[in-house]
């Protein structure tokens, strides 16, 4: 038994490191109570303070109740090559026994992206070109900044706008209403607040959205519904569906050939590019063959 305890300890290490660092630099972007809040910049290699770049902020998924950023760092590692400077979030979980709505989580990802455009001048980024992007209930998030108003944190500065100016959303729970939404048990009848889908306006900024058919969170009827809408307030709202892929289906090694995560990234490269934020052709690597 002695000669084992060498051995085990050797195979329980990797569970017992911490995780490794996000690439970039980390930033507090909010105080609350004992807590404070970060996110991490990371930077194209010829970055300059002096830019005025466009900019995507990142948040990651796991239903308001768990997850951490790194969910797109595969991602911001590509796109800065592209130009782009990347963004990814922490922001507060809510206690997954309790039914409270994601108040916390909408508080924080509005006051994320306000501390991003408030200090655009010294992140060599442009405060009218900041996009954000997210998974699941990260997609919900990025949302709801580009197309929510209300739920401000009192604490934040009104006058500087959390608006994101496009919008990249991977299997977003983003209806949050009784027909056929998510997330409706924390939201209640409050879900007109809370609902991206049910706050659409002509002002809403372009999106684009990935959803794979077998999801069994969002009903393909849900995104139909959501672009319908899209298209009726003259929002641009570009959809893209997988054929029998589940939810999460997206994530970087979530296929074992990277063939969804390089498709949903070619695509969006080429939104991103459309909307004038990245030029020349993607550099992606040749896609797997099915």
């Amino acid at each position: 038994m002695n000669l084992l305890r060498p051995i085990l300890s050797l195979l329980l290490l990797p569970a017992m490191l911490p995780a490794a660092p996000l690439p970039g630099k980390s930033y507090v972007y909010k105080k609350t109570g004992d807590r404070e809040l970060t996110l991490t910049v990371l930077n194209p290699p010829d970055w300059k303070a002096s830019d005025s770049r466009p900019a995507m902020v990142f948040f990651h998924g796991g239903g308001w109740v768990s997850g951490k950023p790194g969910q797109f760092t595969p991602h911001s590692e590509y796109l800065t090559t592209r130009g782009l400077i990347c963004i990814q979030v922490e922001y507060r979980l809510l206690d997954p026994k309790t039914n409270e709505p994601p108040l916390t989580c909408v508080q924080d990802a509005k006051s994320a992206m306000r501390w991003v455009r408030s200090h655009a001048a010294e992140l060599g980024i442009d405060p009218r070109r900041i996009g954000a992007g997210g998974g699941s209930a990260g997609g919900h998030l990025a949302a709801f900044t580009g197309m929510v108003d209300g739920l401000d944190d009192p604490a934040d500065d009104l006058k500087i706008s959390p608006k994101a100016t496009a919008l990249a959303l991977f299997n977003p729970v983003f209806d949050n209403g009784p027909d056929q939404g998510w997330g409706t048990a924390r939201v209640g009848d409050r879900y007109p607040e809370f609902s991206p889908a049910h706050n659409i306006t002509p002002d809403d900024p372009p999106a684009i959205v990935f959803l794979g058919t077998a999801d069994k969170l969002i009903p393909v009827a849900v995104m139909e519904r959501f672009h319908t809408n899209m298209q009726k307030a003259g929002v641009r709202c570009d959809v893209f569906y997988y054929k029998d892929q589940p939810h999460g289906f997206f994530n970087a090694g979530k296929s074992g050939t990277e063939r969804y995560y390089l498709e949903t990234l070619l695509e969006t490269d080429k939104f991103l590019a459309s909307l004038g934020w990245l030029t020349g052709p993607p550099t992606l690597p040749e896609l797997p063959k099915p």
